[in-house]
């Protein structure tokens, strides 16, 4: 077994609590303190571990969050003590007990349990790992592997998985902060099950937070006061954590060790808390939190949500994200979900567009603000937007169809002597500035592809096209029944 699940990493020996430290431990409701050594150099060794991993639960009573995987009739539970589980995939945000539930499985299942990282390990080691299998299978014995932060593993390097999880040689267990959709290959996760885990709670956080002071005091030294918190500190620590308890746990070590050098024996408040924390907002620009929040910029400024929109625009900004990708896509909208509903939707977001490109960051941000805010309150249309799909099917379909004579250039007498151009109406020289003729290939003649709305300016322009529509359509009748 490796050295996470249990082992001294320098002495090899177990990592034990001592009789008083257990008791002290089930008095305060702490986690887990099994990995307590009894030796003097494991004990310093020890201290030294982050809390979050001092904290690591050692039985699924001890386990928060999760209910319905874990619960006491839950499939992943029940499968994890029958000991049959299969290759499975774990994703979930950081800090939501994905390596915790592989140190439990690791304590329950009858198998070598082998765990690597895809941060350090290669080829070589998954290799490794597959020719112990192959001689532990000769003796009737598993092998399971869990194989943390798995999406960094390329395409290359996930493959390899494939023939030892398809013949069953190996158990393999990934653990992913990323949408596995977007980041292991199909073949792979199809020879997965793949289960779901979910952002701690605020309270199931909170209680992280009372079992991690109870820790910190049960440690102290001798003459170390012991140290409190106000609830709303634990409060405010759960909200810069955004639901992760490591980053919580982090952050109320630091907190708890700030008091403990000031020689202060006041309670952690909040403005102790906002003081020692430096909040990231959780995001990735290039993996499934990049497409959320692009997505819910989109779907409220598509349903006229102009709170919803602000928000979302200031939360990506915020986060990082490239301000001009943002801009892009607010052009993308004023043409995909208002159109011609407001034609100067689309310059308002060129124009802001130039705005960021002139005053960069943080004064050209106001302008995205508010260009999502405008794009929010226009009258919505889409039939811009189906114009383009439909007509975009309809080419792939019929492939290139001939241009109507009429419609053909013809700069050179040959070609209007082979009836380029012929036939054509001027419109400008006909009544009201328009003469009806053929506007579609042979094939294609009559169907519409823009079909205004009633919304903003759109409903004069549907006003405005249907006689127009119905000359063409009258052309057309006279032209086939001539």
């Amino acid at each position: 077994m490796s050295d996470l699940f249990g082992e001294d990493p320098r002495t090899g020996e177990g990592l034990e609590d001592s009789a008083e430290t257990s008791r002290r431990a089930r008095r305060s409701g702490v986690m887990s303190l099994a990995d307590i050594p009894r030796n003097a150099n494991a004990a310093a060794e020890w201290e030294t571990r982050p809390l979050a991993e001092r904290m690591r639960p050692q039985e699924f009573d001890d386990y928060l969050g999760q209910e319905e995987l874990l619960g006491p009739t839950a499939p992943l539970r029940r499968l994890i003590e029958t000991d049959r589980l299969p290759s499975m995939m774990l994703w979930g945000p950081p800090g939501c007990g994905k390596t915790t539930l592989a140190r439990l499985i690791a304590q329950r299942v009858r198998a070598d349990f082998v765990t690597l990282s895809a941060v350090t390990a290669t080829i070589k080691d998954v290799r490794s790992v597959v020719d112990q299998a192959k001689v532990n299978r000769k003796f009737q014995r598993r092998t399971i592997l869990f194989l943390d932060e798995i999406h960094r593993f390329n395409k290359a390097q996930q493959d390899g998985f494939l023939p030892s999880v398809e013949a069953g040689t190996i158990t393999l267990i990934g653990a992913t902060t990323e949408n596995p959709s977007f980041s292991i290959i199909s073949p792979l996760l199809s020879r997965c099950r793949v289960f779901v885990l979910k952002p701690m709670s605020e309270e199931h956080v909170v209680k992280v937070l009372e079992r991690g002071l109870a820790l910190l005091n049960s440690e102290a030294g001798e003459g170390e006061p012991a140290v409190s918190a106000l609830p709303e500190a634990l409060v405010a620590i759960v909200r810069l954590s955004d639901g992760d308890a490591r980053k919580a746990l982090g952050l109320l070590e630091v907190a708890a060790s700030v008091k403990r050098a000031s020689g202060e024996t006041q309670p952690i408040d909040p403005d102790l808390v906002r003081a020692v924390s430096q909040r990231q907002l959780m995001y990735d620009k290039s993996g499934e939190e990049h497409y959320n929040l692009i997505s819910a910029l989109h779907k409220t400024i598509r349903s006229s949500d102009p709170h919803g929109a602000v928000y979302w625009i200031t939360r990506m900004l915020a986060a990082g994200e490239d301000p001009l990708f943002v801009a892009r896509r607010l052009v993308r909208m004023a043409s995909e979900d208002v159109g011609l509903a407001d034609p100067f939707a689309l310059n308002h977001a060129m124009e802001c567009l130039r705005a960021y490109q002139a005053l960069g960051s943080p004064e050209g941000d106001l302008a995205l603000v508010q260009c999502a805010a405008y794009l929010a309150l226009a009258p919505k249309s889409n039939a811009i937007y189906r114009a383009a799909n439909d007509a975009r099917s309809v080419v792939e379909e019929t492939g290139s169809l001939p241009v109507p004579m009429h419609l053909r250039n013809a700069p050179t007498k040959l070609m209007k002597d082979v009836g380029y151009g012929a036939e054509y109406t001027y419109d400008h020289d006909a009544p009201g500035h328009f003469a009806p003729k053929q506007g579609l290939p042979d094939e294609l003649e009559g169907r519409p592809f823009y079909e205004p709305t009633g919304q903003g300016k759109e409903k004069a322009y549907g006003e405005r096209l249907a006689p127009l529509d119905a000359a063409r359509a009258e052309a057309r009748r006279r032209r086939s029944g001539a």
